[in-house]
């Protein structure tokens, strides 16, 4: 049963509401919880806001605080097959794609363990000999960490790793849909050796426990990943106090494919970029624009492939891609596709719930291919966060990049193409935070995560994903004071 950690101590939650984790490859209950009270969030700050004005983990050196990020590492990587086995049970993806996870969450903890006392700051030249003048960085304070559904742990990773790098403390919000391996990590920070209040976790939804927490006038600084309703939400919510907010809002990623590219493995890409996780991943490739001499043969053998990805329990070795995350999510699908199918988009493959007798339990919905879509359609405009691909066409380049660009967010993008020029050409044209050429999807540690336009503000991972959780600050030391008698009287 999930529980509640504030102030260095598990208790559980004194709430009535009651919060059902379900599996969703047959809505099965997982874990049942109250969530967390007025007065246990209130709770929660105070135990950060003490361990970050009074207790040691700020003022601990960032080499300690990098050696702390190293055990859980090694911790993570201890506890692999449980926790990615609880990941596949909770979010329904395969337990290949969980394994993975945790070796990415692995490789952010042991890159930004090495990263914490690499930057000291810098001497800055001011021409005055009696003058030391230097900037340093600094905790930024107490920071309210918010995670999505999909990725709950990657997520988390991506924001607690850094913030503690950096010596602040927290509360963690995470998804009341999928919570349980982000309170199996915090166990291991626990375990680690994190000081008391540093880490507190609460379970909650995002009105009884998110909004509160983001309003806190104790609260610092807000990272949240996750809807663009709810981000937007989040930012008017820290006017009154202006607290330093970063999140990152999904996307409608083009995957742009020039007539030159290798035939095969643009299917094969296209159909890992969009139906990896049901497609619900924020940087899926859901828009693939195809060039026109290829357009028919690809969208051909697009939606004969779909057609044959093997649905199943995420724990079964032949298993391709689990179920949807939630009957709301289905029923947020199946919209997408009824309005598709009223705008005049040509269905390919999928559009249906499975028919296997042993996936009727679970949230299940066929990948989904549809052709001669156009931008004027709601499929094509809005995110639908699951197994839908559209596929439309273009002649030339320049409008390669128009299409890539005519989309509210700004995530991820990827071109495929022979040409080494045209590749670099449309890549620097594309208006995303990320954009790949002839490949789709891999990230690293090192480097920056993060959207143009709607799709957020702030950057995750990379040094400036650390940066994100610091103060700078200057320091101006005269060795030599003096009067200045700039007044004469």
């Amino acid at each position: 049963m999930p529980e509640q950690y504030i102030a260095g101590r598990w208790t559980e939650p004194a709430g009535d509401a009651r919060l059902e984790v379900l599996n969703p490859f047959d809505a099965s209950v997982l874990a049942e919880s109250a969530q967390a009270s007025p007065d246990e969030i209130e709770a929660a700050v105070r135990a950060a806001r003490e361990a970050f004005d009074t207790g040691p983990w700020p003022r601990t050196p960032a080499a300690e605080r990098g050696a702390l990020l190293r055990r859980v590492a090694d911790l993570l990587v201890r506890d692999k097959e449980e926790i990615a086995r609880v990941e596949t049970l909770d979010t329904g993806k395969t337990l290949v794609e969980s394994r993975i996870d945790v070796d990415d969450v692995t490789a952010v903890f042991r890159y930004y363990a090495d990263l914490a006392d690499k930057d000291a700051g810098r001497i800055v030249d001011t021409g005055q000999a009696h003058v030391r003048s230097r900037v340093v960085h600094e905790p930024l304070g107490v920071c309210v960490l918010i995670t999505p559904w999909n990725y709950p742990l990657l997520q988390l990773s991506w924001k607690v790793a850094p913030a503690l790098a950096a010596g602040n403390t927290m509360v963690i919000k995470p998804t009341e849909v999928t919570p349980l391996t982000s309170f199996m990590l915090v166990r291991l920070l626990e375990e680690a050796g994190v000081p008391a209040g540093v880490v507190n976790i609460l379970l909650g939804d995002g009105r009884t426990v998110g909004a509160p927490l983001t309003e806190h006038p104790a609260v610092d600084m807000v990272s949240f990943t996750g809807g663009l309703a709810t981000g937007q939400a989040i930012i008017r919510a820290s006017a009154g106090t202006i607290k330093r907010v970063a999140v990152e809002l999904g996307g409608k990623n083009p995957n742009i494919v020039f007539a030159d590219s290798d035939f095969e493995t643009v299917v094969d890409n296209a159909l890992t970029a969009v139906f990896l996780h049901a497609g619900q991943v924020c940087s899926a490739g859901a828009r693939l624009i195809v060039q026109e001499p290829m357009y028919d043969d690809l969208v051909a053998e697009i939606g004969r492939r779909a057609a044959r990805i093997r649905l199943g329990n995420g724990l079964d070795e032949g298993t391709e891609s689990g179920p949807l995350v939630s009957a709301a999510q289905r029923a947020k699908i199946e919209d997408f596709v009824a309005s598709a199918h009223a705008e005049g988009a040509r269905l390919v493959a999928g559009g249906h719930r499975p028919d296997e007798p042993e996936l009727q339990k679970g949230y299940f919905y066929r990948p989904t291919v549809f052709a001669d879509v156009h931008r004027g359609m709601r499929v094509v405009r809005e995110e639908t966060f699951g197994p839908i691909l559209t596929v439309e066409r273009f002649t030339t380049e320049q409008e390669a990049i128009a299409l890539g660009n005519d989309t509210e967010y700004g995530l991820s993008g990827a071109v495929w193409t022979a040409d080494i020029g045209r590749a670099e050409r449309v890549a620097g044209a594309l208006r995303h935070g990320t954009v790949w050429i002839n490949d789709f999807g891999p990230y690293v540690p090192m480097a920056e995560w993060g959207g143009f336009k709607r799709s957020g503000n702030g950057r995750e991972l990379g040094p400036t994903g650390l940066a994100e959780y610091q103060e700078t600050k200057h320091v101006w030391h005269n060795t030599t004071p003096a009067p200045v008698r700039w007044f004469t009287a």
